[in-house]
């Protein structure tokens, strides 16, 4: 049935969806006969995407009225998930039970199916996206039907099935690798040299399990968080000097709803993201932008960023840099290869945003630069689609898995040239 009262906009509220109606079934058969009958449908996350990835002119679809799932297989270290969880829910299961996620994005509140369609990631030097843990695959196809993937089963297709932006059907579950529970500690270094950050990349950047670098590209400096697996040695990089207090990755913002810093150890869940997952966080006054480069560019991109940091600042809540570890997704921002992130949160106006991000752009793009599937952009899909050796690959398996277009919306069309149903 449709929902009248589901938001008809995204979470930061920059995307007013265009669907004609919202769905929420209660089960998978319910879900399966809702999208059988459909002319053209797309699967609705958290909403946390800034982009239009989730958007549709006809038909959008919840999934978080599904029984909730967390079926964990100790003989195989994996967790299958209902296509309606969210990161919190099922890291709270999982630690009750004895078990871990390698990696967790920043938010805590995303959806588990939305995060891995859309290449969304956490930091780390070893830590590969979020999407990278899938192991398996089960999606309702365009007549209703079920149709399972797994790495062990599909080894042609899976690596393309995982990040695929809704486009080849609805995830109704997945299957994560896991890994037994872990306890973390959290440390802030504050007012390091954004040159030391750039000439010693590698060693900063080493100097724990996951580590974030947050500054504003103008003042010079920045801080960085580091967030050390009590397992494991600590790497012996220390610049700038040691937080004494807690705070907010955001300056200004109270600290209140950032994950326990001061070295005080915690489960894995409670640190690894940079926001409480008890919190449910409300509106965001922002806009966001994200692109996945090469690495080796990271000194060349600092230096370009450094140079428009009068430009960027004025208009930034906060910009964050982060490493992660190449995969072999085909549409995964860090597909082969090892990547540096830059992400700017950009303050909620969108007149003045986007000639920012042009200016961004125009410095990345040339460096290789991916745009984050799930922020702002203004490249063109042409643009985009040439930065992704398998691309066309993916074009027909879309083709494959939903001739009639029918998950398809102007996004995914303009990307991947999917035809669209009469």
């Amino acid at each position: 049935m449709p929902v009248p009262s589901v938001p008809a906009a995204n979470w930061a509220g920059n995307v007013v969806f265009r669907a004609l109606r919202v769905h929420r079934p209660s089960s998978v058969g319910e879900l399966r006969r809702l999208v059988g009958r459909s002319r053209r449908i797309r699967a609705l996350g958290s909403g946390h995407s800034f982009s239009r990835v989730a958007d549709s002119e006809h038909e959008l679809v919840r999934l978080d009225g599904l029984p909730p799932l967390v079926e964990i297989d100790t003989a195989r270290r994996t967790v299958t998930v209902g296509g309606g969880m969210r990161y919190a829910e099922v890291a709270v299961a999982l630690h009750r039970a004895g078990y871990a996620l390698a990696n967790l994005a920043s938010l805590p509140h995303i959806s588990v199916a939305g995060s891995c369609g859309t290449g969304t990631h956490g930091s780390g030097d070893g830590r590969r996206c979020l999407a990278a843990a899938v192991r398996g695959l089960q999606l309702t196809g365009p007549d209703g039907d079920l149709l399972e993937l797994s790495r062990e089963s599909r080894p042609d297709v899976f690596p393309g099935s995982v990040v695929a932006l809704g486009a080849l059907g609805v995830v109704t579950r997945l299957t994560l690798d896991i890994e037994p529970a872990y306890e973390m500690a959290q440390y802030v270094r504050v007012d390091v040299p954004l040159d030391e950050i750039a000439d010693r990349f590698d060693q900063v950047f080493g100097a724990a399990y996951s580590v974030s670098v947050f500054t504003d590209w103008h003042d010079g400096a920045a801080s960085v968080w580091l967030k050390h697996r009590t397992d494991r040695r600590r790497g012996d990089w220390a610049g700038g000097r040691a937080a004494g207090r807690a705070l907010s990755p955001v300056p200004g913002m109270p600290a209140d709803s950032s994950t326990e810093q001061l070295g005080i150890p915690g489960p894995w869940f409670e640190r690894l993201p940079h926001f409480r997952p008890e919190l449910t966080p409300g509106a965001g006054e922002e806009l966001q932008s994200e692109y996945y480069l090469p690495r080796a560019a990271a000194p060349e991109a600092f230096a370009a960023l450094r140079g428009i940091g009068f430009l960027l600042a004025p208009l930034l809540h906060i910009a964050e840099v982060r490493t992660v570890r190449a995969d072999d997704l085909w549409l995964s921002p860090a597909s082969g290869r090892d990547s540096v992130t830059f992400h700017f949160t950009w303050v909620k106006d969108t007149a003045a945003v986007p000639p920012a991000i042009a200016a961004v752009e125009r410095l990345l793009l040339p460096m290789g630069a991916r745009p984050h599937w799930g922020k702002l952009t203004l490249a063109s899909a042409p643009e985009i689609m040439a930065r992704y050796e398998r691309g066309p690959d993916f074009a027909r398996l879309v083709r494959s898995y939903d001739p009639g277009g029918k998950f398809g919306n102007a996004l995914t069309d303009s990307l991947f040239r999917a035809e669209r149903p009469e």
